[in-house]
């Protein structure tokens, strides 16, 4: 059976990373690259806070990353891109004259410790997961859900907007967030 294009979009990463390694087609990279380009260039631009110097490292970093992934085995792409970008960016600011740059240690630490780049990167990721998780649910308890986590609602205003009772409001929301819980780990298994 053969693979539209439009499916492959929406294969998991681990799946492009195994259907990269049998191939070798750079199409799955690119999928790859359309999902994190934009939080690998907001990695670099971090690290190095240079508009051009970013893009070319995020250029450079998938570069790299089409022949790494050849010889290795990734179980967390977006773990795994992340620390690529980090380390790469590292390298970079090491090349430069040191009267040029802080302390590399120094701005390691500032980094890791706001969390900022590592932080928005993963966090982007959970946000995009769940939102998709949140569409498979049932109408009834996407709704509140949405109301209660999302929009802040309490569960009587919850039931006041949808006309649900409040009884069943608190069984959709328990409901959604258990089927939540398991679509998000079917999702990364």
């Amino acid at each position: 059976m053969r693979k539209t294009k439009k499916n492959i979009k929406q294969f998991p990463d681990t799946e492009l990373l195994i259907q990269y390694k049998k191939s070798k087609n750079n199409k799955y990279i690119g999928i790859l690259f359309e999902r994190y380009g934009h939080l690998v260039y907001g990695v670099c631009l971090k690290y190095l806070k240079n508009v051009e110097e970013s893009q070319d490292a995020t250029s450079l970093i998938f570069e790299k990353v089409m022949v790494d992934l050849l010889r290795m085995d990734v179980k967390n792409f977006k773990s795994w891109l992340y620390m690529v970008s980090k380390n790469h960016c590292l390298m970079q600011l090491r090349k430069k004259k040191p009267d040029e740059v802080e302390n590399i240690s120094e701005l390691e630490y500032k980094l890791e410790d706001n969390h900022d780049s590592e932080y928005v990167f993963i966090k982007e990721s959970q946000l995009k997961n769940l939102e998709e998780a949140i569409k498979k649910l049932k109408n009834e308890q996407q709704q509140c859900i949405d109301l209660f986590y999302l929009k802040e609602k309490t569960y009587d205003e919850v039931a006041a907007l949808t006309g649900y009772e409040t009884k069943k409001v608190k069984s959709y929301i328990q409901n959604g967030k258990r089927n939540l819980k398991i679509i998000l780990t079917e999702n990364h298994t």
